[in-house]
């Protein structure tokens, strides 16, 4: 038995049917997997490149290519909390932001929370400079954060 389910395969087959190469549903299909697993592990690197008629070298190389997917090993929390680090953030404390919340949150970026409610990372842009310093949780652009403004996100996110 596999560590996909027969529902994640099915909606992986349905990705191939929209593109004219089998080998374009990779990102998809590891989007699917990751978001409903919070990681993809070496198994399911293997039962991807099956399904899409590829090598699995081929499924972990677009994998480790982004940096927002997790491996074997690793995991997100049930909410992911990014910090911009892009140009315009940066100019406005986005560095002195990530070491706010690293210290709020009692992890680095790119852990999870020891009770796994929270993964923090950076993003070099989320695209909302005019609102810099940014965040983004989930689909939720949050601008021009304080550390104040950091805080109460984060005792928000640790409730939800």
């Amino acid at each position: 038995m596999g560590v996909l389910t027969e529902d994640q395969k099915r909606r992986i087959r349905g990705y191939v049917e929209k593109y004219p190469r089998k080998q374009a549903a990779t990102l998809p299909a590891l989007h699917l997997v990751h978001d409903e697993n919070r990681t993809v592990s070496n198994d399911a690197i293997v039962e991807i490149a099956e399904i899409l008629d590829l090598h699995p070298s081929e499924v972990q190389d677009t994998m480790t290519f982004y940096a927002f997917f997790k491996g074997e090993g690793q995991k997100n929390g049930a909410t992911r909390l990014w910090v911009c680090r892009g140009l315009a953030c940066m100019l406005r404390g986005a560095y002195e932001l990530i070491e706010h919340c690293e210290h709020k949150l009692g992890v680095h970026c790119g852990e999870t929370t020891g009770d796994g409610r929270i993964t923090l990372e950076f993003a070099e842009c989320i695209g909302a400079c005019d609102g810099a310093p940014a965040c983004l949780r989930e689909d939720v652009h949050v601008m021009d954060v304080t550390p104040e403004k950091a805080d109460a996100l984060i005792e928000e996110l640790r409730r939800a």
